[in-house]
């Protein structure tokens, strides 16, 4: 079942020309809960909110156009997350178990990459409530990232 789209011509559909219907927005917005879940579960091993984004988006990538962009949307918003998570927990592991020196430069790192996870997780939720009112909610560099790989 397609969404019911604004404009006619679907060479220059955008995102904010579709009108979804209720189960399009059920399910955008669960990609957005099920990494926040996700992040909760999997807390200290950052793969795991990855993987578990990347499965929605596997299963989503043949629904709906803005079921896919959203989720999309989600999966990209996870890989530099992912990558600073998994640089600060492996760097953590090293000074609490190789006896390393806790210098400034992690500290500065620690502090970064957390008010990156807080600018993340606010910007999650407000995906996830914004999605269910069948509105788009566009992350800061993701959403044209997005745009250019989910096409009509």
């Amino acid at each position: 079942m397609e969404s019911c789209e604004i404009h006619i011509n679907e060479s220059s559909l955008r995102i904010e020309d579709v009108v979804p219907y209720e189960d399009e927005k059920e399910r955008a917005s669960g990609c957005y809960i099920m990494s926040l879940v996700a992040v909760m579960i999997g807390l200290p091993m950052p793969i795991i909110n990855l993987v578990a984004t990347g499965i929605f988006y596997l299963m989503s990538r043949k629904g709906t156009f803005f079921v896919r962009w959203n989720s999309t949307q989600a999966l990209i918003s996870q890989v530099p997350l992912f990558v600073m998570n998994n640089i600060l927990f492996w760097w953590t592991i090293r000074i609490l178990f190789c006896f390393s020196d806790l210098s400034s430069t992690y500290i500065a790192y620690f502090i970064t990459v957390n008010l990156y996870n807080i600018y993340d997780f606010v910007e999650t939720v407000l995906s996830a409530v914004n999605t269910r009112k069948g509105k788009v909610h566009r992350w800061y560099l993701y959403g044209t990232i997005t745009d250019k790989i989910c096409k009509r």
